[in-house]
């Protein structure tokens, strides 16, 4: 079977509001709730060919993000595209996946709840994503299966949740789509079924190259399939670059106060923890040859942060509030 080109997808000022509704109050007055912003002029693009990790709190809007590019959503201002990219490198031909059934067939979204046909065998849920996904692989979606030690003439209510996952799962690696979004898919998976699961998405992916998204709470098990990285939060765009870029934008100090202290600066304290006489200071940016020599000399421990580290301290209200 041929394998398509990737997908890539643009965001460009991007809006979208939920409006605002009427509700009862215990005492019987009728309120209107205000409209909720999921995301506020939301900018990014997705690379096309990369593993890219969607990492936020709860509520930042990441599932809404991946709504839209799935055309499950539509903005409330602004522009969504996608496409492959052209052989010029070029993005002209991207499109609105809006009611547009040649961007939707290229485009697979798996959400926790695996959107499996309650009522029908797993089987026939297999049968109606086969129809819709034109690089549908039947061959890998029976081998994952029974990798999985789920059984497809069960129906979704004979599930355990991490059953249902592992078939979510299934269906977003055997669909084989240009873009492909997983969702908080891992939900109610154990520790072997989402290793397994990680590792399917690597070997799949480099036989059968595809943008890939992958949001996950589970940072630290899953940085390493990250090429790229995009963190919202509260509907806003916090950034949206390289994993590697991002490990550069904090270290550690760890050792006396006095040196602690002295070695930090000027530069924006994200976080700071004291055990006794020892201090362990979290700075944004990254120690510049000087800087390492210096807590060398100090008896300082500089360290490196991990990508989930990195994303608690860069998202923690009150940074901003201190900042």
């Amino acid at each position: 079977m041929t394998t398509p080109a990737p997908f890539g997808a643009r965001l460009d000022d991007v809006v979208v509001r939920f409006g605002s509704q009427r509700r009862a109050t215990s005492d019987g007055s009728i309120v209107r709730d205000e409209s909720t912003v999921a995301l506020d002029e939301v900018g990014l693009t997705i690379r096309p060919g990369i593993i890219t990790g969607v990492l936020g709190r709860n509520g930042a809007g990441k599932s809404t993000m991946m709504a839209l590019l799935a055309a499950f959503l539509r903005p409330t201002a602004g522009t969504v595209r996608l496409g492959p990219e052209s052989t010029t490198g070029g993005t002209d031909a991207w499109e609105d996946p809006w009611e547009n059934a040649w961007v939707t067939s290229n485009v697979q979204l798996v959400r926790e709840s695996g959107d499996l046909q309650d009522d029908e065998k797993l089987s026939e849920t297999l049968k109606y994503y086969a129809d819709l996904r034109p690089h549908w692989d039947a061959d890998l979606a029976a081998r994952l299966l029974d990798l999985f030690e789920v059984n497809p003439r069960k129906k979704p209510a004979a599930l355990s949740r991490g059953k249902k996952s592992a078939v979510g799962a299934t269906i977003g690696l055997a669909a084989r789509a240009p873009l492909t979004i997983f969702d908080e898919v891992y939900l109610g998976m154990d520790a072997p079924t989402r290793y397994a699961f990680y590792d399917e998405i690597l070997t799949d992916y480099a036989a059968h190259p595809r943008t890939v998204l992958l949001s996950s709470h589970l940072v630290e098990e899953v940085e390493r399939l990250f090429e790229d990285v995009i963190v919202l939060d509260r509907g806003r765009l916090l950034l949206a670059e390289t994993a590697e870029e991002m490990g550069r934008r904090g270290f550690s100090l760890t050792g006396p106060a006095s040196a602690v202290e002295r070695l930090a600066g000027e530069r924006r304290v994200l976080h700071r923890q004291q055990l006794g006489a020892t201090v362990q200071v979290t700075l944004e940016g990254a120690p510049d040859d000087g800087e390492a020599a210096a807590a060398r000399a100090a008896g300082v421990e500089l360290g490196t942060l991990p990508l989930q580290d990195l994303f608690v301290r860069l998202t923690d209200p009150a940074r901003e509030a201190t900042s």
